[in-house]
């Protein structure tokens, strides 16, 4: 995501689904101007310990309007957010507005045929919700997305006004640790997880 958002240094960046801030930590270690929001004031809170006065972070909803004025950043940043969302249209065409002419975003899903491969009976090309459990240091949690193939991502952005400049699908990494890959990942070399998209603003 860093990579792909540039050349930051004196640009004003948007983290959108900050979480607890590791991302705008990084960007602001490349001298971006940092701002991030996020659906949970708890993450917010973290995000405010990592980051000091560093970064403006607010508590905001990504599928509602954005607290931010027509042209406010140069890049934002969306790692692992889209997808906890039925409809994308809205969301992507807040982030076109706050964009500049000329500005990116930066964008990074799980790839859809991870869905594909965990749930092999379902409908790839149909948007569906599903979850999934998770264990975090003994505290279970239940997280739901939303699945939908690729050209409705890519239509989807295209709709709200940006022009695709890159798509990018990086293998796991070799270091990634067993249990956060799929049950059955062994079988195979290699297998996509996320995909990325670098998108401009005309």
């Amino acid at each position: 995501m860093v990579n792909l958002a540039g050349d930051v240094a004196g640009r004003r960046v948007l983290d959108a689904g900050c979480g607890s801030g590791p991302l705008a930590a990084a960007l602001h270690a490349k001298g971006a101007i940092v701002s991030g929001f996020d659906l949970s004031a708890d993450m917010i809170a973290l995000a405010r310990e990592r980051l000091g006065d560093d970064a403006d972070l607010k508590v905001a909803d990504l599928s509602e309007p954005l607290p931010y004025d027509v042209n406010s950043f140069d890049v934002v940043v969306c790692s692992l957010a889209l997808h906890y969302l039925k409809d994308w249209g809205e969301p992507l065409t807040e982030l076109r507005r706050i964009l500049r002419p000329g500005g990116r975003l930066v964008v990074s899903v799980p790839h859809p045929f991870v869905y594909l491969f965990n749930y092999q009976k379902r409908d790839y090309f149909a948007l569906t919700q599903y979850s999934e459990e998770f264990d975090f240091d003994g505290y279970n949690a239940v997280l739901t997305y939303w699945h939908r193939p690729l050209h409705a991502m890519t239509d989807a952005f295209t709709e709200a006004g940006f022009r695709i400049a890159v798509v990018s699908e990086p293998p796991w990494s070799p270091d990634t640790p067993a249990d956060l890959l799929p049950a059955n990942a062994s079988e195979r070399s290699a297998f996509v997880c996320f995909l990325f998209f670098t998108l401009e603003a005309p």
